[in-house]
């Protein structure tokens, strides 16, 4: 299988800069998506983003690790001790954090690692599913019963996040993979909460399930421009382009 993609990462329109870094890589024979939301609330959102997607990316392309897995894994905790030793090192940069999503398709597997609220989603034959599952104070009181999905979705502190790279020396990971089947449409998107924040899931799927990918990043970006924008937002989609 063979994947092609599309990108995009803007200032918010209530933003001053942009604390989102995505990078996309060929790297060991497989697609590698890392996407990262430095903390707004912290110091220098846009140093923790930007370093944790080199770290990550230097980390895995240089690793002989074998297990994918472990690899996505390794490399987080690389670029969590590096926005600590950072951190260590400026005072300007004292509590910095980030979100990061780590995506590597090879092959006919997805590889996935998560922390934080960002998201990977994955169409399977026009079906939209949200791989990974929010590190947030909402989803920890939407799973222990205290919020409806409903109420969830106006309430005032969506932006506190229970896991970030740079919060602590170490770092709790959500680790999965998905096989995939050559005869099955997929498509992915990993992207920011600049994004979810303003467009639910049944709209991200209506949105998806256009043919032309650029078709969907320009609709993706002016609905979110047209709802206001109050955050930065990126997105990667990726498509399998062969079966």
């Amino acid at each position: 299988m063979k994947f092609t993609y599309v990108k995009e990462s803007k200032v918010g329109l209530k933003r001053s800069n942009n604390e989102d870094a995505i990078g996309i890589y060929e790297v060991d024979g497989g697609l590698l998506t890392i996407v990262c939301d430095g903390l707004g609330g912290n110091n220098a959102g846009e140093i923790a983003s930007s370093l944790s997607v080199e770290v990550i990316y230097n980390n895995f392309r240089d690793s002989g690790e074998q297990d994918y897995l472990k690899k996505i894994k390794d490399s987080i905790e690389a670029a969590n001790k590096s926005i600590k030793e950072e951190s260590s090192k400026h005072d300007k940069y004292d509590g910095m954090a980030t979100t990061a999503e780590i995506l590597f398709i090879k092959e006919k597997t997805a590889y996935w690692g998560h922390v934080g609220d960002s998201r990977i989603y994955n169409l399977k034959n026009g079906k939209l599913k949200q791989l990974t599952k929010d590190h947030s104070l909402i989803q920890k009181l939407i799973d222990d019963g205290y919020l409806t999905l409903n109420q969830a979705e106006t309430h005032p502190n969506k932006n506190i996040i229970m896991r970030a790279l740079g919060d602590s020396d170490s770092v709790e990971i959500d680790l999965s993979k998905l096989k995939l089947v050559p005869s099955d449409d997929h498509k992915f998107l990993v992207c920011t909460d600049g994004v979810t924040n303003v467009i639910n899931q049944d709209e991200l799927e209506k949105l998806i399930n256009n043919k032309d990918k650029d078709n969907i990043s320009k609709n993706l970006t002016s609905l979110i421009e047209k709802r206001g924008a109050p955050d930065n937002f990126s997105f990667v989609l990726i498509e399998s382009c062969a079966k």
